[in-house]
């Protein structure tokens, strides 16, 4: 088995997760997140939207059929609600565990024009904040952050396109810290930048390339670097909140020949296990 990471971060990557039935094809993994009971959910581009999986990689069930156009990010709330962003459709969604739809964020199939800056235009990623708000990458075509409360209304929304301090490229995904502070993948601008909730700069993390998604973990924060010249077979990196490298890896030769690292989505489950989505979902287990 390959094994990466160093110190009390090493993983080993699992073989051939998850166990798919027979004659599926999930297509894409866009992104993945695990609710309260360890179920992994993948949100993919395939004929099943949402797959949900144990840690095991048995299959649990599946929604969503015939309802997205591009499924880009996935977010579950502490209720265990799913928030689903659907890039195409420019809306967001909020969905119970098992599939019902209970709130539509935006105009279905409707983009509002950039310079409006209003939402959506082809969002990327939704988070919840500690405190209940819910935060939306207005990724490719806003490039925005807009924040709602807690019964979806429109609070506050910043950023424009450009590569100054509070400026981007392509907002490729969005999530929030205990500290309630906001981190966006910029991604096209090659760095992550933070937030506090009312959208001033506190920090801009440019040790990165293409940052495609991240997952923060109580004090730790693991991002997932999409390919580039300088590294063409992608990275993951793992941080402290204050920005401090703990440890990288990156695909190769050898033990890694072959193997997707610059996935498009990371997550992790309740055991500390990695996950990264992309051409199908590699499995990296906590040791």
């Amino acid at each position: 088995m390959a094994t990466v990471g160093s110190g009390d971060y090493k993983f080993e990557i699992v073989p051939s997760w998850p166990k798919v039935p027979k004659y599926w094809d999930l297509g894409i993994a866009s992104d993945g997140a695990v609710n309260s009971a360890g179920e992994v959910y993948v949100f993919g581009r395939g004929d099943h939207p949402i797959t949900i999986w144990n840690a095991d990689g048995s299959f649990i069930s599946s929604w969503g059929e015939g309802a997205f156009k591009m499924a880009h990010g996935i977010h579950i709330g502490p209720d265990d609600d799913v928030w689903l962003v659907d890039t195409l459709e420019h809306v967001v969604t909020r969905h119970a565990p098992g599939g019902e739809v209970l709130r539509t964020m935006g105009n279905r199939g409707i983009p509002r024009a950039s310079y409006h800056g209003a939402p959506f235009n082809m969002p990327s990623g939704a988070a919840v904040a500690p405190n209940g708000d819910l935060f939306v990458s207005d990724g490719y075509g806003g490039h925005r952050v807009h924040r709602f409360d807690g019964d979806g209304e429109l609070l506050l929304s910043w950023g424009k396109e450009g590569d100054g301090p509070g400026e981007f490229v392509n907002l490729h995904n969005i999530g929030v810290d205990k500290r309630n502070r906001v981190f966006i993948c910029d991604r096209e601008n090659n760095r992550v930048q933070i937030f506090d909730a009312n959208g001033e700069v506190l920090e801009i993390w440019t040790e990165l390339t293409a940052p495609n998604d991240l997952w923060i973990d109580g004090d730790v924060i693991y991002v997932t670097e999409g390919a580039v010249p300088a590294f063409p077979v992608g990275r993951v990196s793992v941080w402290t909140l204050d920005g401090d490298l703990i440890t990288r890896w990156r695909g190769g030769e050898g033990a890694l020949a072959g193997i997707e690292i610059g996935g498009h989505g990371i997550w992790l489950d309740g055991e500390g296990s990695v996950y990264l989505g992309g051409s199908h979902v590699t499995k990296f287990q906590r040791q």
